[in-house]
């Protein structure tokens, strides 16, 4: 009774791992492994990133150099804008990145 219990077990295990594997070799290799890949139309698509590392670093970056700048009073205003500054070209400069 044991071994029949052991025996269904791995086969309810094994039968979805089965369904789980693709079927063809082009669908083994998915499109979003690699940052350039063609499409079922035949067209060449590309991944690229949406700018948010780009913001959070242009504001980091920004906000100390707005600080560095601006040495009169509590340096508030030199921060707040450096750090908007910074993010909108971090953002830029991330997402404008091309392929090749």
């Amino acid at each position: 009774m044991r071994k029949a219990l052991l025996a269904l077990a791995a086969v309810s295990l094994a039968i979805p791992m089965s369904m789980a594997v693709p079927t063809d070799g082009a669908q083994a290799r998915k499109h979003y492994r690699y940052k350039e890949w063609r499409g079922r139309d035949g067209r060449t698509y590309c991944r690229k990133s949406n700018g948010t590392t780009g913001l959070i670093v242009g504001g980091v970056g920004g906000a100390l150099v707005g600080r560095a700048i601006d040495t009169r009073g509590d340096r508030a205003t030199g921060t707040i804008l450096g750090a908007a500054g910074g993010a909108l070209l971090g953002k830029e400069i991330d997402s404008k990145r091309r392929c090749r």
